[in-house]
């Protein structure tokens, strides 16, 4: 297997002139791009840095941030991302528990870094027009000449150690080799059947595993990586159209404003043939909807993570709404039985249970940082426990119906909130929903829906709703809430969490809790 550095250079020459990035003015060909890099890892030797360091990244997806993913891989650094929202305190965080060495940051990050304790005395190097004293510029940094880099590392050395969103925890640091990410991004080209020259929208953030993906992808097949430093639709829109994208690798959240946003209509779209989707479950509404909008040829449900890429895919989403499809071409999955001791005990067909995947897989990572606690609970027998319910059908196909702690357990029944979300999503009025466990005397716990409304409806309507639908009586909600918005992470990832806690905004003139 190549390590990251061989094979960018391996892309360089095999399309030189290809554009490889696009960030609103700027456009370099893979060929100019190599120079950028070539000077970067230049100026990091410079300022000292060197194989197996941590290099941390509190930045958007510009093209500097890509150009910077690029040179660690070639200079040997494990490129450390972090949210760019991230504060002083989840920044000491990070730098003390990978002993970072330097820190890349940007205007909208520059106050965390200042109020850092830990940031004072590393290396520090600011992209764009943030002045913090001492700061290298990144400017200055690739505007030399350099001789063209050469990797420093084998395929076995650290890549990229990406962390956990610690909704619940300190975040844990998932870190993974050169090998595994380049098998994942084959994995993901293979499995999205993307052709040459692709052209994809670069949103989804490089400190996650979906946009990590998207641009080592791009280089493979000679592809275009077309930055959005951050999401805005209109913006997404345009580029779209003007860029002609050919693919989108989204969040069901993004996709959701898309096509609900009144400039989509007059947008074209018609370049757009392969649909993609990760980190959470889509309702068989906006399923539709999408399918209807764009009519893409492919219209891939990828099931993975940070610490394992791929789980499972569907290729055909549409087809059999909720189903993750089978495991991906480097994978093995199983469904084994609720609080089960080992793999052995396995889940009967239709039987919802956790979610477990091979370790031994190509694109797997090895262990948390410094986490033997969250190894012992998650890493068993080879295999990795991800926390994530589900079934398998008949056909063998998957469905992830949560997560284990989000079940609800009400009057002694076990129900998942996704199957109750995609049922509710069909309702023409709804145009987001959530659906929890809120404590109960009686039951224990009471099924909750949280609902954005795109028109009137009323509770008792979206209740008949669901009763008509064919719903199990003990799964349809008990209360309806209406909401304005539903609180997500920067990702768009539902936290059922907060709404579970009482952190929510009540829909403006509606009672807080309307029944």
């Amino acid at each position: 297997m190549l390590d990251l550095g061989s094979s960018f250079i391996a892309s360089a020459a095999r399309d030189p002139n290809a554009t490889a990035i696009v960030d609103g003015g700027l456009r370099l060909t893979y060929r100019q791009w190599y120079g950028r890099v070539s000077s970067l890892v230049a100026s990091f030797d410079a300022i000292g840095l060197r194989p197996g360091d941590h290099l941390i990244t509190v930045l958007q997806n510009r093209w500097e941030t890509a150009t910077i993913h690029w040179a660690c891989q070639l200079a040997g650094i494990v490129i450390t991302p972090i949210n760019w929202r991230a504060k002083a305190e989840e920044l000491d965080f990070c730098i003390e528990n990978s002993e970072a060495c330097a820190v890349v940051f940007q205007d909208v990050s520059a106050e965390a870094v200042s109020n850092s304790s830990r940031a004072n005395g590393l290396r520090l190097i600011v992209v764009g027009e943030a002045n913090i004293g001492g700061a290298a510029a990144f400017a200055d940094m690739v505007a030399g000449e350099a001789p063209d880099a050469v990797p420093r590392v084998s395929a076995d050395a650290w890549s990229i150690m990406l962390y956990t969103s610690g909704t619940t925890s300190r975040p844990k640091g998932v870190p993974r080799r050169h090998r595994a990410e380049r098998a994942a991004a084959i994995a993901h080209v293979a499995q999205n059947l993307y052709g040459r020259a692709e052209r994809t929208l670069g949103v989804m953030p490089l400190y996650h595993t979906m946009g990590v993906r998207s641009l080592i992808a791009m280089s493979l097949i000679g592809g275009t990586f077309v930055c959005l430093p951050r999401y805005d639709t209109r913006e997404a829109l345009a580029i779209i159209q003007t860029e002609k994208i050919s693919n989108l690798y989204l969040v069901p959240t993004l996709y959701h404003d898309l096509v609900h946003d009144s400039e989509f209509a007059d947008t074209d779209v018609s370049s757009v043939r392969k649909l993609g989707f990760a980190g959470a479950s889509m309702t068989g509404g906006l399923l539709q909807k999408l399918n209807t909008a764009f009519k893409p040829e492919l219209f891939v449900n990828h099931y993975g993570s940070s610490e394992i890429y791929t789980f499972t895919v569907d290729q055909n989403a549409t087809a059999k709404p909720g189903s993750a499809g089978k495991a991906g071409i480097n994978q093995h999955v199983r469904v084994v039985k609720i609080g089960a001791g080992s793999v052995a005990e396995a889940a009967s067909t239709g039987e919802e249970g956790e979610i477990v995947a091979l370790l031994a897989g190509d694109e797997a990572f090895e262990g948390y940082w410094r986490r033997p606690d969250a190894d012992a609970k998650s890493l068993r027998d080879g295999w990795y426990f991800t926390g994530d319910t589900g079934f398998v059908d008949r056909d063998d196909d998957l469905f992830v119906t949560g997560r284990v702690d989000d079940m609800i357990i009400t009057g002694g029944e076990n129900v998942s909130p996704v199957e109750i979300e995609s049922c509710i999503s069909l309702h023409p009025a709804v145009a987001e929903v959530a659906v929890v466990g809120l404590a109960d005397e009686k039951w224990g716990r009471i099924v909750a829906a949280f609902v954005r409304r795109n028109a009137p409806v009323s509770a008792q309507e979206l209740e008949q709703f669901c009763r008509t639908s064919g719903l199990a009586n003990f799964k349809r909600p008990r209360r309806f809430v209406f909401v304005d918005a539903l609180p997500k992470s920067p990702v768009g990832k539902l936290l059922r969490r907060l709404l579970v806690a009482g952190e929510y905004e009540p829909e403006h003139g509606s009672p807080p809790d309307a029944v």
